[in-house]
C-alpha cells in the first residue's frame, strides 16, 4: 500500500512538471512577443511578426528589422539564459551545501565581478584597443573566478566543511565589496556606471554577448540534469553518499566549479542580479518536492520567466514613468516579500 501511494505521488509530481514545462514554454513565447513589442517605441504584434518573417526570409533590411532582431530579440533571450543559469546554480549550491538559504553569490562571485568591472571602468574605460567591447566582461569574469578560488582556498584551510565554505564566501564577498566601495568613493564620476553594473541591466546585450551566455547555460544545465539523481544522493550527506557509490568530495568540487563558472558568465555581461538563484529553487520545491530530476528542469523555466518578466516590467516603467530601474532592483523587490513569506511559512524549520 505504501509503495502504491509513493508511486502515485511520484506520478502526480511528474504530471505537474509536464504542466509547468508546457505552460512555461507557452509563457516564454508570449514574453518574447511582448518584449519585442515594447521599447522606447512600441509596435503592435502584427508589425513585429511581419518584421521577423521578413528577417528570416530576406535578412535585416530596415531600421525596424534592426531594432527588433538585433536589439530586442537578443535582450529577451539573454534574460531567459541568465534567469535559467542563476536558478540552476542556486539549486546546485543549495544541494551541495545542504542549506536552502545559500545562493549562487555566496561564493563571493558577484562581489568579485563587481570589483573587476569597477576596476575596468575606473582605469581602462577610456582606452581604445582591439576587443575592448569584451574587456569589461573579461575583467568581471576574471575577478569573479578569483573570488571563487579565494573562497575555496579559505574553506580548504579551515576544514573544507559546508559551514566553512559559506563563511569563506562571506569573507571574500565583504573584502571585494569593500574594495569596490573605495573605488566608487574615490572616483565619483564613475559611480553611476559602477552602480549600474552592481544592479544589472540587459540594455547593452548584443547577439554575440547573448550567445556567449546562452551556450554555457544550456550545456552546464544539461550536465546538471544528467546528474540530478546524484544530487538527490548528496543530500543524504558525505558518508551515506559514499556508501551508495558517489565520490562525494570530487562531485562536490566539480559541481561548485561548474555552478560558479555559470554564475560568473551570467554576471560578467549583464551585472549582478540578486534573489533569482535564491527564490526560484524554493518555488520549484514548493511545487514539486525535493527530487532534483523534477526541480532542475522546472527551475530553468521558472528562472527564465522571472527574469524576462522583470525586464518587461522595466520597459513598462520607462514608457509610463520615464525612469530606468536596474533589473537587479526589480528582482530584489520581488524576492524580499516572497522570502519573508517563505520564512514565515517554514517557521523554526530554518533554525
Amino acid at each position: 500500500m505504501v509503495e502504491t501511494d509513493t508511486s502515485s505521488v511520484s506520478h502526480k509530481l511528474r504530471r505537474r512538471l509536464v504542466l509547468i514545462l508546457v505552460l512555461g514554454v507557452v509563457g516564454m513565447l508570449g514574453m518574447v512577443l511582448v518584449s519585442l513589442c515594447m521599447g522606447t517605441v512600441n509596435y503592435p504584434p502584427s508589425v513585429v511578426i511581419d518584421s521577423l518573417v521578413n528577417v528570416f526570409n530576406n535578412g535585416v533590411q530596415s531600421g525596424l528589422d534592426r531594432t527588433i532582431y538585433n536589439l530586442r530579440l537578443p535582450r529577451v533571450l539573454a534574460a531567459f539564459a541568465v534567469g535559467a543559469g542563476l536558478a540552476v546554480a542556486g539549486i546546485v549550491f543549495q544541494a551541495i551545501i545542504r542549506n536552502p538559504l545559500v545562493d549562487p553569490y555566496m561564493t563571493g562571485v558577484s562581489s568579485g565581478a563587481g570589483l573587476g568591472a569597477s576596476l575596468y571602468m575606473v582605469f581602462f574605460a577610456s582606452a581604445a584597443f582591439v576587443g575592448y567591447n569584451y574587456a569589461m566582461p573579461l575583467f568581471a569574469f576574471v575577478f569573479a573566478t578569483a573570488a571563487f578560488m579565494l573562497t575555496f582556498g579559505i574553506s580548504r584551510l579551515s576544514g573544507n566543511t559546508n559551514v566553512s565554505f559559506v563563511l569563506a564566501g562571506v569573507i571574500a564577498a565583504m573584502g571585494f565589496s569593500a574594495m569596490t566601495t573605495i573605488l566608487m568613493l574615490t572616483n565619483e564620476s564613475k559611480t553611476h556606471g559602477i552602480l549600474g553594473f552592481l544592479y544589472g541591466s540587459f540594455s547593452s546585450v548584443s547577439w554575440e554577448t547573448a550567445m556567449i551566455m546562452i551556450v554555457p547555460v544550456v550545456v552546464i544545465s544539461l550536465i546538471f540534469m544528467l546528474y540530478s539523481r546524484t544530487f538527490n544522493v548528496v543530500l543524504l550527506g558525505r558518508e551515506q553518499s559514499m556508501e551508495l557509490g558517489v565520490n562525494y568530495d570530487r562531485f562536490r568540487l566539480l559541481s561548485m566549479l561548474l555552478a560558479s563558472f555559470l554564475t560568473a558568465v551570467c554576471v560578467s555581461f549583464v551585472g549582478i542580479i540578486g534573489f533569482v538563484g535564491l527564490i526560484v529553487p524554493h518555488i520549484a520545491r514548493m511545487a514539486l518536492g525535493g527530487d532534483h530530476r523534477l526541480i532542475i528542469p522546472a527551475s530553468i523555466i521558472m528562472g527564465a520567466l522571472l527574469l524576462a518578466g522583470a525586464d518587461i516590467l522595466i520597459k513598462e516603467l520607462i514608457n509610463v514613468a520615464g525612469i530606468t530601474v536596474p533589473v537587479g532592483a526589480i528582482t530584489t523587490l520581488i524576492g524580499i516579500p516572497f522570502f519573508i513569506y517563505i520564512m514565515k511559512r517554514r517557521g523554526k524549520g530554518y533554525a
